[in-house]
């Protein structure tokens, strides 16, 4: 899978960016071409954060309506809002104890990431503890989780600390998914 559209989408200060910057530098780092665009206008007073990430030969950063591989969404109340996104058969992947409504009839899976965060003492770990639920499915993304490891590796070299704790997060995501099943 070497071309793929996604949307990420949350409120302000959940690392939306950080994500999308993350699997960005995955694709880049597979050789592959990327476009991503973000909308973050009140992301510092907790608004809605859109990102759209394009791995593939694309001409335009933007995902169209209808055009979605993937929709990861960092907080459940974002799904509705940008459900319209995904295509036929696209993937929802979501922070909630249970598939959103809107998000019936796609194949999905959650986790509760918020939750499980603060069991890890870390609440702003959400996107790392979702993007690991969504790679625990593989051949849903373009990359593997180890793809992602070796990228949050280089990303954190010298913060020992912090990469030690974006590893749990991930790997609990992952963990979890696995134990449960992955979906909700």
């Amino acid at each position: 899978m070497n071309r793929q559209q996604l949307m990420i989408c949350g409120v302000g200060g959940q690392g939306i960016l950080f994500i999308t910057r993350l699997l960005a530098e995955t694709a880049i780092a597979k050789g592959l071409a990327v476009l991503t665009s973000e909308t973050h206008g009140m992301a510092q007073r907790g608004g809605i954060v859109v990102s759209h990430l394009k791995v593939g030969g694309f001409a335009s950063p933007l995902v169209r309506p209808g055009q979605a591989d993937v929709l990861l969404s960092l907080k459940p109340e974002t799904v509705a809002l940008h459900l319209h996104f995904l295509k036929e058969g696209g993937f929802v992947a979501s922070n909630a104890r249970e598939i959103p409504a809107p998000a019936a009839g796609h194949p999905s899976a959650c986790i509760d990431a918020d939750t499980l965060a603060l069991s890890l003492g870390d609440p702003q770990s959400v996107n790392l503890i979702v993007l690991g639920c969504l790679l625990a499915r593989p051949g849903r993304l373009f990359c593997s989780a180890e793809e992602v490891v070796d990228v949050i590796r280089r990303k954190m070299a010298g913060k020992e600390t912090a990469l030690a704790r974006a590893l749990e997060a991930f790997r609990a995501g992952l963990e979890q998914a696995k134990e449960n099943g992955i979906p909700c």
